[in-house]
């Protein structure tokens, strides 16, 4: 099955490939490695979900966003390596968290991403990780994802 219709198995819809908001480009591809810019919960150019964990949110609150900024993720990846069906597996992903001072369950949050890129690349989607909370995050958002991906072979 195509990562494209995996996806879509799931009930979600690849978006297209996200925009820079800033002085950045959304992936940069380094021989085998693609690594993506923050993705934030943005679709169809919103986004989805604004605050903070601990202050209003719950972990159960960020999920849709948490998924949606790792579409972004995979968009921005298959835009520069040839489509989704290029990525060969999930080597990281890195996982900020905008939470009060005393939220202390970032992986929590994390793990939201993690289960669906394991949901989308079964055992190519197994990754190292880290989850950090932060004060805030670009245009208040909840949840910012970075990953890096390999891809198949560049010749």
């Amino acid at each position: 099955m195509s990562i494209q219709n995996k996806i879509e198995s799931l009930g979600y819809k690849l978006p297209p490939p996200p925009q820079a908001i800033a002085a950045y480009i959304p992936a940069n591809q380094s021989g085998n490695l693609v690594f993506t810019s923050g993705q934030l919960p943005l679709k169809d150019g919103q986004l989805m979900l604004t605050g903070k964990l601990g202050e209003g949110l719950s972990i159960e609150d960020v999920k849709e966003a948490t998924i949606q900024a790792g579409l972004n993720a995979i968009a921005a990846a298959s835009a520069i390596c040839g489509g989704p069906d290029k990525i060969v597996k999930i080597v990281k992903i890195g996982v900020f968290v905008a939470c009060s001072p005393n939220f202390t369950e970032h992986h929590l949050v994390a793990n939201h991403g993690s289960n669906f890129l394991l949901s989308v690349f079964g055992e190519a989607g197994r990754h190292a990780r880290f989850a950090v909370g932060v004060p805030s995050l670009p245009l208040n958002a909840p949840v910012e994802i970075e990953v890096t991906f390999q891809v198949a072979d560049v010749s």
